[in-house]
């Protein structure tokens, strides 16, 4: 039986190309609600937006820059001015910066700014708007397994059962200030600790999942591996479509239990131990180089 989802409201940042534009491509095919596509640039969004429009589909559009706090909290205004409530929300815009492998402090800060901190911003603005019942998916990758994180200090810290959004603050905050102070330790991350920034961000994410999902326990908070993904971010490597990839996303949306909760879930649809340290689950820079 398919639930009626007239009158509801889906978003989706970061939606003007890649994953996000696919995630909304397939919630105009299949949810029965208003879909806004987001994104920073008004014109890049408004374009993918005409493309939609190309193939028969219509979602609205509204900027949405989720580094900005300001853009943010406007965001916010306008959706609970013009709907009262948001039903789904897909937080998916993100950067990574291939050029360096270890980033200075300012290329560092702002992959976590806007993969990490973002999130504590919707959370403040957004999170007040979302329905019971509402489904949240945060986009991480298989740089936010723990298994990418080899200092023990902060292992022990963040599979702690009883884990707070400060403690992971900290530990993104720590390890800024290694890289401003010179004391990064590639030891302390899987892989010679390359491209440790994103390592950090998604994380942080993915353990801000279930951090949230304790607190807001009338919604489902799930973060998702949607897999190598042939988009910008992936420089010409991937191995998904966008539309592929989406699918995972859709499925927690549409699909899955409302029972599934505070989950992580690969691109197979396969629900991975976060807390298994030991695994293999840690992104491998080779494989796109």
């Amino acid at each position: 039986m398919s639930v009626n989802m007239a009158g509801k409201i889906a978003v989706v940042t970061g939606a003007n190309k890649g994953l996000g534009f696919a995630v909304v491509k397939g919630l105009c095919k299949r949810f029965n609600g208003t879909v806004y596509l987001t994104s920073r640039d008004e014109t890049r969004g408004l374009q993918a937006v005409k493309k939609l429009n190309d193939l028969g589909l219509t979602p609205s559009f509204h900027q949405l820059d989720v580094s900005s706090r300001e853009s943010v909290k406007s965001f916010s205004e306008f959706i609970k001015t013009k709907h009262g409530a948001i039903d789904v929300l897909v937080n998916n815009a993100a950067i990574l910066e291939w050029e360096q492998v270890y980033p200075d402090y300012e290329a560092a800060k702002r992959n976590i700014d806007i993969n990490y901190r973002s999130l504590l911003t919707i959370e403040q603005f957004l999170f007040p708007l979302l329905r019971d019942g509402a489904r949240v998916v945060n986009v991480s990758s298989a740089c936010g397994h723990l298994s990418n994180l080899k200092n023990k200090k902060w292992l022990n810290i963040l599979q702690r059962q009883d884990l707070t959004t400060e403690q992971i603050n900290n530990f993104v905050d720590e390890y800024l200030e290694s890289i401003k102070n010179g004391t990064f330790n590639k030891d302390d991350f899987a892989d010679e600790g390359k491209h440790a920034e994103h390592r950090v961000s998604k994380i942080a994410l993915t353990a801000l999942t279930m951090v949230q999902q304790r607190k807001y326990k009338n919604i489902s908070i799930n973060a998702v591996h949607p897999g190598h993904v042939k988009t910008d971010m992936a420089q010409g490597g991937g191995e998904l479509e966008p539309d592929e990839a989406a699918e995972t996303i859709l499925y927690l949306i549409l699909d899955a239990s409302p029972n599934l909760k505070g989950s992580f879930l690969w691109y197979n649809k396969k629900l991975v131990d976060w807390f298994d340290i030991d695994s293999d689950y840690y992104y491998k820079h080779k494989c796109l180089v």
